[in-house]
């Protein structure tokens, strides 16, 4: 059982017989506008990603350096964020992209070969001043 709508009955008498797709009937889904909506939405969110993904580039470029560097790279793209202050994401996007010299292990390295080169350190002498123990215990009768 099939309920037939006669579209001529719906219309104003003095609308064009032939109207456009996009113009619903009173009472229908206009498909149109929910196909908007949801490209809109889906925009929104698909422009934030994109910005996101842009503001991390210096972070994700720091990864490869030092954790130093890293983390400075990171602090300069907070700010940034937080501040829309475009210098700070400039200088960690160069700072990312200078590899930073390796200045930690040369020195450790000398650390401790000279700490195998020194001598052994002296023990300290046990002082008897110290008391113990047993001499805090009172006298048993």
């Amino acid at each position: 059982m099939a309920i037939e709508i006669r579209t001529e009955t719906l219309l104003h008498p003095e609308a064009v017989p032939h109207l456009p797709g996009f113009i619903t009937l009173p009472g229908q889904t206009d498909w149109l506008m929910v196909g908007m909506a949801g490209f809109l939405i889906l925009f929104i969110v698909g422009i934030g990603v994109f910005y996101l993904r842009l503001h991390a580039l210096p972070e994700h470029m720091a990864h490869r350096g030092q954790k130093v560097q890293l983390e400075l790279v990171a602090v300069l793209a907070l700010i940034a964020l937080f501040t829309h202050n475009h210098a700070f994401w400039i200088a960690g996007l160069l700072l990312a992209m200078v590899p930073v010299p390796d200045f930690s292990t040369p020195l450790s390295s000398m650390a401790q070969s000279l700490g195998r080169m020194a001598p052994p350190a002296p023990p300290e002498p046990e002082s008897e001043s110290v008391p113990t123990a047993e001499a805090d215990k009172p006298a048993e009768v």
